[in-house]
């Protein structure tokens, strides 16, 4: 078991496409952004110094949708053990009445800031994220 974090998104004018709400790649985005904040918020400061991630797979269903000026809870934690330099990771995103509008699962790569090259996912990395 995880730890889970969250953080509320507000849509925005220039988040809302030609159907009248948020466009699907804004969607993608708060994914990406909801889980680098979790990253920045819970991970050890050296590790953050010394690694960064970069996703290499995105799975997303869309259930429903929010308008200009209305509010989601987004939450994401990770899904399993990291293994090699991989780790998956689960968003959702909820309205008031916490209905799940989106829902993703991404697989998410650590690579050495420094050099960009692929790092095995040590357990001290991960042990910020893990519920105990």
């Amino acid at each position: 078991m995880t730890t889970r974090f969250t953080q509320i998104f507000t849509a925005e004018p220039h988040h809302i496409d030609e159907l009248g709400h948020v466009n699907n790649t804004v969607w993608l985005g708060w994914v990406q952004d909801i889980a680098t904040s979790h990253w920045e918020a819970a991970a050890d400061p050296a590790h953050v110094e010394s690694f960064i991630w970069v996703v290499i797979r995105h799975e997303i269903d869309y259930r429903g949708n929010i308008a200009v000026g209305e509010s989601v809870t987004g939450t994401t934690w990770i899904l399993d053990p990291a293994k090699g330099a991989k780790s998956d990771r689960c968003a959702e995103f909820c309205n008031d009445a916490g209905k799940v509008l989106v829902s993703a699962r991404t697989t998410w790569a650590m690579l050495d800031k420094e050099t960009h090259r692929l790092v095995r996912v040590r357990p001290d990395v991960m042990a910020p994220f893990q519920a105990g």
